[in-house]
């Protein structure tokens, strides 16, 4: 990693960090938190037929296609009308949406399955592992839908564009990284939305009763990571990819600036030493 690829990564860390903290704040500062992640970001296009139509702290993305269209990540059901209007203000219609991803059985990313599938009649699909956590997700007591249980290297296909499903486990039991090839001016790119390498405040890595391999699932989700070519790096939070920076650049014109093959490898060196640092710190016996 050279220093400058380094020094980008730790800003993003920095800020994606903020990230771990909803799950230790009291339920009234969570709701504002939640409403604080789900303010609108403005949608654009990343490359090819891959869009963000996510809010300020939170990844999602519209992969287009001419049978209809895939959606990564429903966040909070408060980010839903948020979603919905960065869709529409790209030109395209919300119920178009014909299959409904997510990166991991969390509230931010997939609390609003139910809701897009209310929408727009959308399949949604899910990695095994996560199936019982997100069956105990209910919002206002609606049923979690799941239309597809997918396992590690599912393809999910739509209207010529495929995307591949890597069990990235950790984070979650179920964490899914999506990789999928994009073209824009007659090249293709790897394009490859990250799923989450951190740990929130409580996890615990070692001895743990409840998740016995979380430890060993964090290697080899780390291992996974470095063998998927990556041209186009994105991720479950844009403070992982560092989104408001490259937003920037990206209304300045010039080179595509989620083009970022080098920012992908310092994200995941970076989590990996941050990883290894707290698995030894739990093994001396400090507290998660």
């Amino acid at each position: 990693m050279n220093a400058t690829s380094f020094a980008r990564s730790s800003s993003a860390c920095v800020r994606c960090s903020m990230v771990a903290l909803l799950a230790t704040l009291p339920l009234a500062a969570q709701q504002n938190t939640r409403s604080d992640w789900s303010k609108p970001f403005p949608p654009h296009k990343v490359i090819g037929n891959v869009y963000f139509v996510g809010s300020v702290n939170l990844g999602s993305y519209l992969i287009t296609t001419p049978e209809g269209h895939i959606l990564v990540n429903t966040d909070f059901e408060e980010t839903v009308p948020v979603i919905r209007a960065g869709v529409e203000k790209l030109g395209f219609k919300f119920t178009d949406i014909k299959i409904i991803l997510g990166s991991h059985a969390h509230g931010d990313h997939m609390e609003g399955d139910a809701m897009v599938k209310e929408l727009t009649a959308g399949r949604v699909m899910a990695m095994e592992q996560d199936v019982p956590a997100l069956k105990k997700m209910m919002p206002g007591g609606k049923p979690h839908p799941i239309d597809r249980v997918l396992h590690d290297g599912d393809e999910v296909k739509l209207g010529g564009s495929t995307l591949t499903a890597h069990l990235t486990a950790g984070h979650t039991k179920g964490c899914t990284t999506w990789s999928m090839k994009a073209t824009e001016a007659g090249k293709t790119y790897d394009v490859v939305i990250v799923c989450s390498v951190g740990w929130n405040p409580g996890y615990v890595l070692v001895n743990n009763k409840d998740y016995p391999q979380i430890a060993d699932d964090y290697v080899r989700s780390f291992a996974t990571l470095r063998k998927l070519p990556c041209d186009i790096f994105l991720a479950a939070h844009g403070a992982f990819y560092d989104l408001d920076a490259k937003y920037a650049k990206l209304q300045k014109g010039g080179a595509n600036p989620f083009l970022d093959p080098a920012g992908y490898l310092a994200y995941i060196d970076l989590k990996e030493k941050q990883f290894y640092a707290e698995l030894a710190r739990q093994k001396r016996g400090g507290k998660p």
